[in-house]
Protein backbone atom coordinates (compact mmCIF):
# COMPACT_ATOMS: atom_id res chain seq x y z
CA UNK A 1 0.00 0.00 0.00
CA UNK A 2 1.37 3.42 -0.95
CA UNK A 3 1.87 5.78 1.96
CA UNK A 4 0.28 9.13 1.14
CA UNK A 5 2.27 12.32 1.31
CA UNK A 6 0.75 15.16 3.33
CA UNK A 7 0.67 18.90 2.81
CA UNK A 8 1.59 20.44 6.16
CA UNK A 9 1.19 24.10 7.02
CA UNK A 10 2.21 26.24 9.97
CA UNK A 11 0.18 29.45 9.73
CA UNK A 12 1.15 32.20 12.14
CA UNK A 13 0.35 35.86 12.38
CA UNK A 14 3.46 36.91 10.44
CA UNK A 15 4.59 33.95 8.35
CA UNK A 16 3.13 30.84 6.78
CA UNK A 17 5.29 27.77 6.17
CA UNK A 18 4.22 25.01 3.79
CA UNK A 19 5.94 21.71 3.12
CA UNK A 20 5.32 18.20 1.84
CA UNK A 21 5.73 15.44 4.42
CA UNK A 22 6.73 12.04 3.10
CA UNK A 23 6.00 9.38 5.76
CA UNK A 24 8.01 6.72 3.89
CA UNK A 25 11.18 8.82 4.07
CA UNK A 26 10.12 10.58 7.30
CA UNK A 27 11.14 13.90 5.79
CA UNK A 28 9.84 17.34 4.93
CA UNK A 29 10.54 18.65 1.46
CA UNK A 30 9.43 21.51 -0.79
CA UNK A 31 9.51 23.76 2.27
CA UNK A 32 8.62 27.38 1.53
CA UNK A 33 8.15 30.28 3.96
CA UNK A 34 5.75 33.04 2.94
CA UNK A 35 5.37 36.53 4.38
CA UNK A 36 1.67 36.87 5.16
CA UNK A 37 1.58 40.59 4.40
CA UNK A 38 2.29 39.75 0.75
CA UNK A 39 -0.90 37.71 0.45
CA UNK A 40 -4.57 38.40 1.04
CA UNK A 41 -5.63 34.87 1.97
CA UNK A 42 -4.24 31.48 2.95
CA UNK A 43 -5.80 30.11 -0.23
CA UNK A 44 -3.46 32.28 -2.31
CA UNK A 45 -0.41 30.84 -0.56
CA UNK A 46 -1.56 27.25 -1.04
CA UNK A 47 -2.22 27.95 -4.73
CA UNK A 48 1.27 29.39 -5.20
CA UNK A 49 2.89 26.45 -3.38
CA UNK A 50 0.99 23.82 -5.39
CA UNK A 51 1.85 25.53 -8.67
CA UNK A 52 5.56 25.31 -7.82
CA UNK A 53 5.41 21.68 -6.64
CA UNK A 54 7.27 19.36 -9.03
CA UNK A 55 5.57 16.13 -7.95
CA UNK A 56 1.95 14.94 -7.63
CA UNK A 57 -0.16 17.14 -5.38
CA UNK A 58 -1.02 15.57 -2.02
CA UNK A 59 -4.61 14.69 -1.19
CA UNK A 60 -4.05 14.85 2.57
CA UNK A 61 -3.49 18.09 4.45
CA UNK A 62 -2.94 19.24 8.03
CA UNK A 63 -2.89 22.93 8.94
CA UNK A 64 -1.53 24.21 12.25
CA UNK A 65 -2.90 27.73 12.70
CA UNK A 66 -2.67 30.42 15.37
CA UNK A 67 -6.39 30.38 16.08
CA UNK A 68 -8.68 29.42 18.96
CA UNK A 69 -10.63 26.14 18.85
CA UNK A 70 -13.25 26.02 16.10
CA UNK A 71 -15.04 23.57 13.85
CA UNK A 72 -15.08 24.31 10.12
CA UNK A 73 -14.52 28.09 10.09
CA UNK A 74 -11.08 28.99 11.46
CA UNK A 75 -10.56 32.63 12.47
CA UNK A 76 -6.95 33.72 12.95
CA UNK A 77 -5.98 35.70 16.06
CA UNK A 78 -3.19 38.06 14.98
CA UNK A 79 -4.05 38.56 11.31
CA UNK A 80 -7.33 39.33 9.58
CA UNK A 81 -7.61 35.89 7.95
CA UNK A 82 -10.19 33.15 8.18
CA UNK A 83 -10.79 30.00 6.17
CA UNK A 84 -13.24 27.12 5.88
CA UNK A 85 -11.72 23.65 6.03
CA UNK A 86 -14.49 22.24 3.83
CA UNK A 87 -13.94 24.96 1.23
CA UNK A 88 -10.17 24.36 1.19
CA UNK A 89 -10.67 20.61 0.77
CA UNK A 90 -13.09 21.15 -2.11
CA UNK A 91 -10.95 23.76 -3.85
CA UNK A 92 -7.65 21.87 -3.69
CA UNK A 93 -8.91 18.29 -3.92
CA UNK A 94 -7.95 17.16 -0.43
CA UNK A 95 -9.65 13.89 0.48
CA UNK A 96 -8.64 14.49 4.10
CA UNK A 97 -8.00 17.89 5.67
CA UNK A 98 -7.58 18.60 9.36
CA UNK A 99 -6.59 21.66 11.30
CA UNK A 100 -5.01 22.06 14.72
CA UNK A 101 -3.98 24.99 16.86
CA UNK A 102 -0.36 26.11 16.32
CA UNK A 103 0.69 24.94 19.78
CA UNK A 104 -1.09 21.65 19.30
CA UNK A 105 1.26 21.32 16.34
CA UNK A 106 4.28 21.91 18.56
CA UNK A 107 2.92 19.44 21.11
CA UNK A 108 2.45 16.73 18.47
CA UNK A 109 6.09 17.28 17.47
CA UNK A 110 7.49 16.53 20.94
CA UNK A 111 7.81 12.71 20.62
CA UNK A 112 9.60 13.19 17.29
CA UNK A 113 12.30 15.62 18.44
CA UNK A 114 15.82 14.21 18.38
CA UNK A 115 18.77 15.22 20.51
CA UNK A 116 19.71 17.99 18.10
CA UNK A 117 16.17 19.41 18.21
CA UNK A 118 16.18 20.39 21.89
CA UNK A 119 18.48 21.50 24.67
CA UNK A 120 18.16 20.54 28.29
CA UNK A 121 17.64 23.37 30.77
CA UNK A 122 16.99 21.23 33.86
CA UNK A 123 17.26 17.44 34.02
CA UNK A 124 14.59 16.58 36.59
CA UNK A 125 13.38 13.01 37.09
CA UNK A 126 10.46 12.45 34.71
CA UNK A 127 7.91 9.70 35.14
CA UNK A 128 7.47 7.32 32.22
CA UNK A 129 4.65 8.33 29.85
CA UNK A 130 3.93 11.49 31.81
CA UNK A 131 1.91 14.23 30.18
CA UNK A 132 4.07 16.80 28.36
CA UNK A 133 3.61 20.55 28.05
CA UNK A 134 4.76 23.05 25.43
CA UNK A 135 4.69 26.79 25.93
CA UNK A 136 6.21 29.70 24.07
CA UNK A 137 6.28 33.49 23.95
CA UNK A 138 5.73 35.21 20.63
CA UNK A 139 3.10 37.71 19.62
CA UNK A 140 1.19 36.17 22.52
CA UNK A 141 1.90 33.30 24.91
CA UNK A 142 0.67 29.97 23.61
CA UNK A 143 0.63 26.51 25.09
CA UNK A 144 -0.58 22.94 24.75
CA UNK A 145 -0.31 19.59 26.48
CA UNK A 146 0.32 16.14 25.03
CA UNK A 147 -0.56 12.77 26.48
CA UNK A 148 -0.71 9.25 25.07
CA UNK A 149 -4.21 7.78 25.26
CA UNK A 150 -4.54 4.09 24.32
CA UNK A 151 -1.35 4.38 22.28
CA UNK A 152 -2.49 7.48 20.39
CA UNK A 153 -1.03 10.95 21.03
CA UNK A 154 -3.61 13.53 22.03
CA UNK A 155 -2.68 17.22 22.10
CA UNK A 156 -4.88 19.74 23.86
CA UNK A 157 -4.68 23.43 22.95
CA UNK A 158 -4.53 25.79 25.93
CA UNK A 159 -4.43 29.53 26.53
CA UNK A 160 -1.80 30.09 29.26
CA UNK A 161 -1.28 33.64 28.05
CA UNK A 162 -4.63 34.60 29.55
CA UNK A 163 -3.92 33.14 32.98
CA UNK A 164 -3.26 35.61 35.76
CA UNK A 165 0.33 36.22 36.81
CA UNK A 166 1.28 37.17 40.37
CA UNK A 167 4.18 39.36 41.49
CA UNK A 168 6.84 37.39 43.39
CA UNK A 169 9.37 40.17 44.09
CA UNK A 170 9.23 43.78 45.24
CA UNK A 171 10.20 44.90 41.74
CA UNK A 172 7.46 42.84 40.11
CA UNK A 173 5.00 44.33 42.59
CA UNK A 174 6.05 47.80 41.45
CA UNK A 175 5.51 46.75 37.84
CA UNK A 176 2.04 45.46 38.70
CA UNK A 177 1.14 48.68 40.55
CA UNK A 178 2.23 50.68 37.52
CA UNK A 179 0.40 48.60 34.91
CA UNK A 180 -2.76 47.61 36.77
CA UNK A 181 -4.51 51.01 36.39
CA UNK A 182 -3.69 51.00 32.67
CA UNK A 183 -4.84 47.47 31.87
CA UNK A 184 -7.36 46.56 34.55
CA UNK A 185 -5.77 43.18 35.22
CA UNK A 186 -2.38 41.53 34.78
CA UNK A 187 -2.47 38.41 32.63
CA UNK A 188 0.55 36.42 31.55
CA UNK A 189 1.05 37.52 27.96
CA UNK A 190 0.73 41.17 28.98
CA UNK A 191 4.32 40.73 30.22
CA UNK A 192 5.51 37.37 28.85
CA UNK A 193 5.40 37.85 25.07
CA UNK A 194 7.15 39.98 22.45
CA UNK A 195 4.94 43.01 23.17
CA UNK A 196 5.21 42.13 26.86
CA UNK A 197 8.99 42.41 26.75
CA UNK A 198 8.60 45.90 25.34
CA UNK A 199 6.01 46.73 28.01
CA UNK A 200 8.36 45.49 30.74
CA UNK A 201 11.20 47.60 29.35
CA UNK A 202 9.17 50.81 29.49
CA UNK A 203 7.74 50.01 32.93
CA UNK A 204 11.20 49.33 34.37
CA UNK A 205 12.55 52.52 32.81
CA UNK A 206 9.81 54.50 34.54
CA UNK A 207 10.41 52.74 37.86
CA UNK A 208 14.17 53.33 37.66
CA UNK A 209 13.76 56.93 36.50
CA UNK A 210 15.44 56.34 33.15
CA UNK A 211 14.54 57.53 29.67
CA UNK A 212 13.92 54.44 27.52
CA UNK A 213 15.10 54.15 23.94
CA UNK A 214 12.49 53.37 21.30
CA UNK A 215 13.35 49.69 20.93
CA UNK A 216 11.47 46.83 19.33
CA UNK A 217 11.43 43.54 21.33
CA UNK A 218 14.19 41.98 19.20
CA UNK A 219 16.52 44.89 19.96
CA UNK A 220 15.78 44.72 23.69
CA UNK A 221 16.68 41.04 23.76
CA UNK A 222 19.76 41.57 21.54
CA UNK A 223 21.15 44.25 23.83
CA UNK A 224 20.47 42.08 26.86
CA UNK A 225 22.06 38.97 25.39
CA UNK A 226 25.17 40.97 24.44
CA UNK A 227 25.20 42.66 27.86
CA UNK A 228 25.20 46.07 26.18
CA UNK A 229 22.48 47.79 28.19
CA UNK A 230 21.79 47.48 31.93
CA UNK A 231 18.08 48.24 31.56
CA UNK A 232 17.69 45.65 28.80
CA UNK A 233 19.47 43.04 30.94
CA UNK A 234 17.13 43.78 33.84
CA UNK A 235 14.16 43.57 31.47
CA UNK A 236 15.14 40.18 30.07
CA UNK A 237 15.97 38.80 33.52
CA UNK A 238 12.53 39.90 34.75
CA UNK A 239 10.96 38.35 31.64
CA UNK A 240 12.70 35.01 32.29
CA UNK A 241 11.63 34.98 35.93
CA UNK A 242 8.00 35.66 35.01
CA UNK A 243 8.18 33.03 32.25
CA UNK A 244 9.37 30.47 34.81
CA UNK A 245 6.55 31.35 37.17
CA UNK A 246 3.91 31.07 34.45
CA UNK A 247 5.37 27.77 33.19
CA UNK A 248 5.21 26.33 36.70
CA UNK A 249 1.55 27.33 37.00
CA UNK A 250 0.81 25.83 33.58
CA UNK A 251 2.39 22.48 34.46
CA UNK A 252 0.52 22.35 37.78
CA UNK A 253 -2.82 23.28 36.18
CA UNK A 254 -2.43 20.71 33.39
CA UNK A 255 -0.74 17.95 35.39
CA UNK A 256 2.02 17.86 32.76
CA UNK A 257 4.78 16.39 34.91
CA UNK A 258 6.52 14.50 32.08
CA UNK A 259 8.39 17.58 30.84
CA UNK A 260 8.01 21.19 29.79
CA UNK A 261 9.26 22.35 26.38
CA UNK A 262 9.84 26.02 25.59
CA UNK A 263 9.15 27.02 21.99
CA UNK A 264 9.41 30.23 20.02
CA UNK A 265 11.81 32.00 17.68
CA UNK A 266 13.67 33.84 20.45
CA UNK A 267 14.24 30.79 22.68
CA UNK A 268 17.22 29.14 20.88
CA UNK A 269 19.14 32.44 20.99
CA UNK A 270 18.71 32.95 24.71
CA UNK A 271 19.43 29.47 26.12
CA UNK A 272 22.60 30.49 28.03
CA UNK A 273 20.77 33.54 29.40
CA UNK A 274 17.81 31.36 30.45
CA UNK A 275 20.11 28.95 32.28
CA UNK A 276 21.77 31.80 34.17
CA UNK A 277 18.46 33.48 35.00
CA UNK A 278 15.92 32.64 37.70
CA UNK A 279 13.73 30.80 35.18
CA UNK A 280 14.16 27.29 36.66
CA UNK A 281 14.10 28.54 40.26
CA UNK A 282 10.83 30.42 39.66
CA UNK A 283 9.39 27.41 37.81
CA UNK A 284 9.57 25.33 40.98
CA UNK A 285 8.87 28.12 43.51
CA UNK A 286 5.35 26.85 44.19
CA UNK A 287 5.29 26.19 47.93
CA UNK A 288 4.63 22.58 48.84
CA UNK A 289 4.70 21.59 45.15
CA UNK A 290 8.28 22.83 44.76
CA UNK A 291 9.95 19.43 45.19
CA UNK A 292 7.41 17.88 42.82
CA UNK A 293 8.13 20.47 40.14
CA UNK A 294 11.89 20.01 40.62
CA UNK A 295 11.45 16.54 39.10
CA UNK A 296 10.00 17.95 35.86
CA UNK A 297 12.61 18.18 33.06
CA UNK A 298 12.80 21.50 31.23
CA UNK A 299 13.82 21.78 27.58
CA UNK A 300 14.27 24.49 24.98
CA UNK A 301 13.17 23.47 21.47
CA UNK A 302 15.87 24.26 18.90
CA UNK A 303 14.24 22.55 15.89
CA UNK A 304 13.57 25.12 13.19
CA UNK A 305 10.13 23.80 12.17
CA UNK A 306 8.41 22.15 15.16
CA UNK A 307 4.98 23.26 13.94
CA UNK A 308 5.45 21.45 10.63
CA UNK A 309 6.81 18.35 12.36
CA UNK A 310 3.71 18.30 14.53
CA UNK A 311 1.35 18.82 11.60
CA UNK A 312 3.11 15.95 9.85
CA UNK A 313 2.42 13.54 12.70
CA UNK A 314 -0.90 14.79 14.05
CA UNK A 315 -3.67 12.17 13.75
CA UNK A 316 -6.33 13.27 11.25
Amino acid sequence: MTTLTRLVADVGGTNTRLALFDPAADELRALVTYDNCDHQRLEDIITHWLQALDEPAPITCCIAAAAPPADDRVVMVNINWSFSCRDLARRFGFATLGWINDFQGIAYALPHLGGADRQLLHAGHPKAQGKLAAMGPGTGLGGATLEIVAGTPLACACEPGHMGVAAATALELEIARLLLPRHGEIHAELLVSGPGLQRLYHALAQIRGKTPDQLIPAEISRRALQNQDELCVLTLNTFCALLGSVCGDFVLAGGAYGGLYLAGGIIPRMIPFLRASNFAQRFRAKGRMGDHLASVPLYAITATQPGLIGAAHAPL
